[in-house]
């Protein structure tokens, strides 16, 4: 997946809760039991030790002018490698702000820690701590701690590099949608070049950077927090590990949120999947181009999306030949829209942007798509993990060959991001550790608690399809969907029906009897004069 990415009890309960998992959960490989071991040790010493708090890092948990009353962060150790757990140990960064207590003028019972995921492989969910500082979250906080942290690799929860960031995101940069072979011979010496430095920067303990050891670290920071059962929300990639989690420890789950699920299918994890992104991707940039053109008084980029494409590939063209700013090139334009595709509250300021260049201002194009060297570590580290992740959990094919013959043929009906999101994931082909085998996620009736799953019908990070999968696996689920809408993750958003439902099951424990659907939420409102970023 393409990426820009949480009070004691008896010790009788906790070995209990901590023992119970089904056989039948276990994952594949050898050494799965031996693995289940380390956590149980891991967890339990977890729980006897707790979480060290003190202040929380600016550079990890942004400053706000009224931070929540309580915002304290720690950290977790849990086992590099959990066949070995009384071995090396890495530490994960954690941020909690205490339960407030308080809807409004009521008083409200504390329900344990709310642990968050927003996904990646490669985001960091430490700011999620901050989350009761917006209207749509105050209820849940009054009843949650918010608890974030940073995932094995992210930030500084021992962290991966793989180049250094002074090189990465270099900028201006092409991206053909028809690369030629020469072009394509240059990514893949680049990609072999990029496995290599992963395992070079990152050392011997690369292979154990994985969902599988996520789940497991998941399992360690509920039984850190005091909790007997986890109420644990994933949007994006973070459904995918929260599913394993499910699938491994259910017995451990009290309520799960699964916000744009990510198919969990074995045989979609990851190159399947990515694929299958990249055609969605196309989809969406149609909607994008349909509601610029539907915009035409204001933008000034064509009255039909054809001619809204026609006007992106000018832009492209001239930005190839000469960049903006010196800085913004097709490829940059490229990923501009690209997040456009992701959330739709960006359509107005990339038309906008894109406007203003074609018709001689190139400064809000800069302003908008130009790389920000300050964020280039972090940016880094992000892309770091995210290979790291996806490369080790699965099987990925070797060949070359295979890989330009399936991405030839499906640029040719979905040109936008097919082969974008190819080099980003081609290092895995040229992997130096040895992959995972990725678990089946299922589980049976009366299993696992209901789940609550929430996709937009058009999102095309998530497609739907896989909303559709995860639900048929885990029994019991319920799928909440935002018809017509396409913005990737929609818990906590502006549509009041879905925020219903995800409070309703939250703070009550209710699902809907069966599926539900929800109408989409509002289109942007363009102007010329909206923020560009």
């Amino acid at each position: 997946m393409k990426a820009f990415a949480r009070c004691s009890a008896a010790a009788s309960l906790l070995l209990t809760t901590l023992t119970a998992a089904p056989a039948s959960a276990a994952p594949g490989p050898v050494g799965a039991a031996a693995e289940l071991r380390g956590t149980i040790v891991a967890a339990l010493r977890a729980r006897a030790t707790g979480i060290n708090y003190g202040d929380c890092d600016p550079a990890e948990v942004p400053a706000v002018p009224h931070p929540p009353a309580g915002l304290r962060c720690g950290t977790v150790s849990v086992p590099l490698d959990y066949a070995r757990p009384d071995g090396e140990q890495i530490e994960l960064t954690v941020s909690r702000t205490p339960a407030t207590g308080k809807d409004g003028g009521r008083a409200v019972p504390r329900q344990g820690a709310l642990v968050y995921n927003p996904g990646g492989p490669g985001a960091s969910g430490m700011y999620f701590a901050l989350a009761g500082t917006l209207p749509v979250w105050k209820r849940i906080a009054a009843a949650y701690d918010l608890v974030g942290y940073a995932p094995r690799g992210v930030g500084r929860s021992a962290p991966l590099s793989c180049e250094d960031p002074r090189q990465y995101g270099k900028a201006p940069t092409l991206a053909p949608t028809r690369p030629s072979v020469s072009y394509k011979r240059r990514r893949v010496a680049e990609a072999k070049a990029y496995a290599r430095g992963c395992a070079r920067r990152s050392g011997s303990g690369l292979r154990f950077f994985n969902s599988l050891n996520n789940a497991r670290d998941l399992d360690v920071l509920r039984a850190a927090l005091g909790e007997d059962r986890l109420t644990f929300m994933g949007a994006s990639y973070g459904t995918y590990y929260g599913s394993l989690y499910a699938a491994m420890f259910p017995s451990h789950v009290r309520r799960m949120v699964l916000d744009a699920p990510v198919d969990p299918d074995p045989a979609k994890i990851w190159y399947r999947g990515n694929l299958d992104q990249s055609a969605a991707f196309e989809r969406r940039w149609a909607d994008v181009r349909d509601w610029i053109a539907r915009h035409d008084d204001v933008y000034r980029l064509g009255d039909t999306p054809r001619k809204v494409q026609a006007s992106y590939d000018t832009a492209a063209a001239r930005l190839a030949r000469r960049p903006a700013g010196g800085k913004v090139g097709p490829g940059q334009l490229q990923n501009a829209f690209l997040t456009a595709a992701y959330y739709d509250t960006y359509w107005p300021g990339r038309a906008a942007a894109l406007s203003a260049y074609l018709h001689g201002d190139p400064k809000p194009l800069v302003t908008l798509a130009s790389p920000d060297p300050k964020a280039a570590a972090a940016a880094e580290n992000g892309g770091a993990v995210y290979t790291a992740v996806e490369c080790n959990d699965a099987p990925w094919p070797a060949s070359w060959a295979v890989w330009d013959r399936d991405n030839t043929r499906l640029a040719r009906r979905a040109p936008f991001e097919t082969w974008d999101n190819a080099w980003m994931n081609l290092p895995c082909a040229y992997w130096p550790e040895p992959r995972q085998q990725p678990l089946d996620v299922r589980t049976g009736p009366g299993a696992l608690p209901p789940v609550l799953l929430l996709a937009a019908e058009r999102d095309a990070a998530a497609p739907y399809s896989g909303a559709l999968d995860m639900n048929r696996r885990l029994a019991g689920s319920r799928l909440v969907t935002e018809r017509g809408a396409g913005t990737h993750g929609i818990g906590g958003g502006p549509n009041t029906c879905v925020d219903g439902y995800l409070d309703d099951y939250l703070l009550r424990g209710r699902l809907p009897a069966r599926n539900a659907s929800c109408a989409p939420r509002a289109e942007p409102v363009p102007g010329r004069k909206r923020a560009a970023g």
